[in-house]
């Protein structure tokens, strides 16, 4: 893999980890709860990635540095979320936080997803398979640390959330094949749109179609 794939890896790796950790701090977790919580959110995507393009075993469990950096930001979080006072301003802070290194995490893991289906096929499947493990690597381990917090998973009801990676996976695809940029600038370009059109969702509280009947007032 090229520098650029190690470079979304890592910094994706991270700030699910930081997601994962915060989701099982929220839900009261110990120490070893945080940690699951936050290797699975870290790693768990790329596993599914790499097994359903027949990479076994999967990367993590031959170059396991993504584990360690999963387990690392679980312990730095674990010790010092008790040292720092939460007030109500500093929950609104926390919530910012996880929702930056959530948006950070899905836009890197849609790239280095897409990255994986160019690098094993090179010659075929020019959009579907690139954007699918685009977005399956992006939403998987936070499914999994939803699952196991006990909680409906956020790419199923949060707005705009899955929709932000296929469009960055589509986007990737298209500057990979109908313009002369290097793959290392589209792969930037593609994060950047993950993650700005997951920021406007989030403050302009854009809305997918609810096919809900509204209630009547009785």
């Amino acid at each position: 893999m090229t520098i650029t794939w190690l470079i979304f890896e890592t910094l994706g790796t991270i700030a699910f980890a930081f997601s994962g950790a915060v989701v099982g701090l929220s839900r009261r977790m110990d120490i070893f709860g945080i940690t699951v919580l936050a290797v699975m959110t870290g790693v768990g995507g790329g596993m599914v990635r790499d097994v359903l393009c027949g990479i076994t075993p999967p990367s993590v469990l031959r170059s396991p540095d993504g584990l360690f950096v999963s387990i690392i930001t679980a312990l730095i979080i674990s010790f010092l979320y008790p040292v720092y006072r939460v007030s109500k301003e500093n929950e609104r802070y926390i919530t910012f936080m996880y929702n930056i290194s959530d948006t950070v995490g899905l836009a890197a893991f849609t790239v280095t997803g897409a990255l994986t289906a160019f690098y094993q096929y090179p010659d075929s499947y020019r959009f579907l398979l690139p954007t699918m493990l685009g977005l399956i690597t992006a939403v998987g381990g936070g499914m999994l640390r939803d699952m196991m917090a006990r909680r409906m998973p956020v790419v199923l009801y949060m707005d705009v959330y899955a929709i932000a990676s296929i469009a960055g996976g589509l986007v990737l695809c298209c500057l990979r094949h109908f313009t002369a940029l290097e793959l290392s600038v589209s792969s930037w370009i593609a994060f950047a749109c993950v993650t700005l059109l997951r920021f406007c969702a989030i403050h302009f509280h854009w809305q997918l179609y609810h096919p809900h009947r509204k209630r009547r007032r009785q």
